[in-house]
């Protein structure tokens, strides 16, 4: 496993963050094991959040990581509504201290390495999110602040207030990036990570197994995350080409769509750790495999060619 530095800081974290948020029934052993595999593999980085699974995400990843504690860097988030009250969601100091306490009582530990902010909150000023940051930041509770969805607007508001206000700046930003989501990092993203030192943690690689090559038109997986109207709708004709040419530069390597797919992610310097969220045990070997592939530059073009925005238009 190689190991990154997290943007300007010192920590540094697996070149893969292992996602635990898990779409559907939590199989409490399956998530276990999963976890545990990923550690197995060299994983230290892994992604969580308040409100994934209402919760049970965080207390299955607290059993999980029991006793390797101290070796995994752990994130968290919050801003996501958490329940039906008007103080239930959003970037208050009064959201964040309670929500801080409930995630480190879910994953029984005492810091969250790295806590994001899971979105943008229009209605409180960022002077206030920023200086709650700080407070748990002194308290020992966060260990990093990170900004999850922000546009590059709103991630320069957020260092320029830290900044005029002296208070603990984010360290790294968690984007959507793929091959079928591009549009949304590359336009100013990815110089402004570069400008200002921040890491770039990016999900949905697989653009939700778009990507792995287990879909195509008219054909739906028993197991699948998508039914079959989204199915369609997803698979737009640049869509099919783009999982076409991952298949077809996949085959004469021996290698996957997926483990591909996550090579084109991990081929740009900027992007930290790409985070791969894996159901079932069988398909984590397979997506750590990535890292093994060293794309070359005929492939990397073809990859950018088929897959080039603005024509891309799908939002997953």
């Amino acid at each position: 496993m190689e190991y990154r530095r997290l943007g300007k800081t010192g920590v540094k974290v697996s070149r893969i963050c292992f996602g635990a948020g898990v779409r559907g029934p939590l199989d409490e052993d399956r998530f276990i094991r999963n976890v545990h595999q990923a550690i197995d593999l060299g994983c230290n980085f892994i992604d969580c959040a308040d409100n994934y699974g209402r919760g049970q995400s965080e207390i299955l990843l607290g059993k999980a990581i029991e006793g390797k504690r101290d070796d995994l860097v752990i994130t968290s988030k919050v801003h996501t509504a958490v329940g039906p009250g008007p103080n239930d969601r959003g970037l208050s100091r009064y959201h964040i201290m309670l929500q801080v306490e409930r995630s480190l009582r879910r994953l029984q530990t005492d810091r969250i390495d790295i806590y994001y902010l899971h979105n943008v909150d229009p209605e409180t000023e960022p002077e206030e999110t920023l200086r709650t940051m700080e407070d748990l930041v002194r308290q020992g509770k966060v260990r990093y602040v990170g900004a999850s969805n922000h546009n590059a607007a709103q991630v320069v508001e957020l260092l320029w207030t830290a900044d005029r206000a002296h208070l603990e700046p984010i360290v790294c930003l968690q984007n959507q990036y793929n091959l079928l989501h591009r549009w949304g990092v590359e336009p100013e993203l990815l110089s402004l990570c570069r400008r200002y030192g921040l890491g770039l943690v990016t999900y949905s690689p697989l653009a939700i197994g778009l990507l792995s090559g287990r879909f195509r038109r008219g054909e739906l997986p028993p197991d699948s995350p998508w039914n079959e109207s989204e199915l369609q709708a997803a698979l737009t004709a640049q869509t099919d080409q783009v999982i076409q040419t991952l298949s077809e530069l996949a085959r004469p390597r021996g290698a996957t769509s997926a483990q591909l797919a996550i090579a084109w992610i991990l081929h740009h310097p900027e992007v930290t750790a790409p985070i791969v969220g894996a159901d079932r045990p069988e398909y984590i070997a397979e997506v750590f495999g990535a890292l093994d592939i060293e794309l070359t530059r005929e492939e990397r073009h073809a990859l950018d060619e088929v897959s080039q925005w603005p024509e891309s238009g799908l939002y997953l």
